[in-house]
């Protein structure tokens, strides 16, 4: 009978190098005290890289830079698959994914309709906080960011350039979508959605 190692391992091998691995993709195939101790052995190997407790990478590795390493977010993702959850981000990375800021946030903090926690990686972490249904009911991802994003600014440090953009970016969303998801921000944020919205059925010619 093969062992459940090998067995794990030719189950990875389907899957193209760079794929993030959990113990409970495994479940099917033995107990999940097996399975760790066959991850654990698949580690030290060096067959797989262990990112995180219980978060296994099967490694791309380049010529030059050795190991590629799976972003934040590309793992985040991975855990929101994985629990079937919902997440949004915030903060900085909310003012990044909008083109609002150049800077790379080195800690994630997502809200989510799973299970809260903060999952330590080398010296970074990526934090769960619980979302409010009010958020979750969202239709755009576009707007959830906006939404964010202006929170991490700030009503007292936001300028009229920032909020040009934020109208510009507002542009490209359905009409449909805007007024919905505007009653779920604060009022300030709403006052600038609902401006954009102005502006936009302006420009359409929309009386």
């Amino acid at each position: 009978m093969e062992s459940i190692e090998n067995t794990v391992k030719k189950t990875i091998l389907n899957y193209k190098r760079g794929k993030i691995f959990f113990p409970n993709n495994f479940s099917k195939i033995g107990s999940s005290t097996a399975i760790r101790q066959a991850l654990n052995r698949l580690e030290k190997k060096g067959f797989l890289v262990r990112l995180s407790q219980g978060i296994y990478l099967y490694p791309k590795k380049h010529k030059v830079l050795g190991i590629l390493y799976p972003s934040l977010e590309e793992i985040a993702m991975a855990i929101s698959k994985r629990d079937k959850a919902r997440i949004i981000p915030t903060g900085t990375q909310a003012l990044n994914k909008l083109g609002l800021s150049t800077q790379v946030p080195m800690n994630l903090v997502y809200l989510t309709d799973g299970s809260p926690r903060i999952i330590k990686v080398k010296n970074n972490s990526i934090k769960f906080k619980i979302a409010s249904p009010k958020i979750l009911s969202a239709k755009n991802e576009t707007n959830v960011l906006v939404i964010q994003a202006l929170r991490e600014i700030g009503k007292e440090n936001l300028d009229e350039k920032t909020i040009e953009r934020i109208k510009s970016i507002l542009g490209h969303v359905e009409k449909e979508h805007i007024v919905h998801d505007m009653k779920l921000a604060p009022a300030w944020i709403s006052q600038i959605m609902k401006t954009a919205l102005n502006e936009k059925e302006e420009d359409e010619g929309v009386v």
